[in-house]
């Protein structure tokens, strides 16, 4: 289930775009002003955002904006909903960040339409795909991970922390930015958390003699990296 945080301060259309997000099996979060969805994205990531234009206070193309210039939620995919029709505020509001861009009235079909096109555009590539970064090999079908054809034994945590790193192999992580792709919400849990589960995910590859494929970026967070350095 995906959750959609509709920014919106009209409450009929809030309501109605809400109802049918849900009945289209979306999990749904309502936001009245930039304020209310800022608090909303800090507390919890969602999958998507429907982004109105003009709102009270900070319009959504400033919030946009905003978004895309911080690493934790520079990918946010948005779709901006405005009743403004002119190609120049539709690229302004491209240029903005947004993903899509939506003209009111639409019609209940499209807007469904778009978020399903946007959620799979956004989805990493084939989840279901085998991943091999170096020597490793992990198959989230089968939830195995093995090299040359030895199974490594990873909890679930692990398991999920590694497919993450695994598909963004060479880029530096911060603990913050993996609660938030791993663990889905970084309120609740503390980035402590992240170095434990680190520290298990390395002894569990040594036997494999993978565990330096983990690198510690001292200041930034983690890196991925294919070649194995010797210690």
């Amino acid at each position: 289930m995906s959750q959609v945080l509709v920014v919106e301060d009209e409450a009929a259309i809030a309501e109605l775009i809400a109802i049918n997000l849900r009945h289209a099996g979306h999990e749904v979060v309502l936001a009245a002003s930039a304020e209310q969805a800022q608090d909303q994205v800090d507390a919890v990531l969602p999958d998507l955002i429907l982004l109105d234009w003009m709102l009270p206070g900070q319009s959504g193309i400033m919030l946009a904006r905003q978004w895309r210039q911080s690493a934790r939620t520079r990918d946010l995919p948005i779709i901006m909903l405005t009743a403004r029709a002119e190609e120049s505020d539709k690229i302004v509001g491209l240029d903005a960040g947004a993903d899509d861009y939506l003209t009111k009235p639409f019609s209940t079909g499209e807007l469904l339409a778009r978020v399903r096109a946007l959620l799979r555009r956004s989805a990493p590539d084939a989840l279901d795909a085998p991943v091999e970064v170096g020597p490793l090999r992990l198959d989230p079908a089968t939830h195995r991970v093995s090299r040359a054809g030895t199974e490594v034994k990873v909890g679930p945590t692990e398991f999920r922390l590694l497919h993450f790193f695994m598909t963004h192999p060479e880029r530096v992580h911060s603990r913050s930015q993996l609660l938030d792709r791993v663990w889905g919400d970084h309120v609740f849990i503390e980035e402590r958390t992240v170095d434990v589960h680190v520290k298990r995910l390395r002894e569990a590859l040594a036997p494999a003699d993978c565990a330096a494929m983990i690198e510690t970026v001292r200041g930034a967070g983690y890196r991925f990296t294919a070649g194995i350095t010797p210690h």
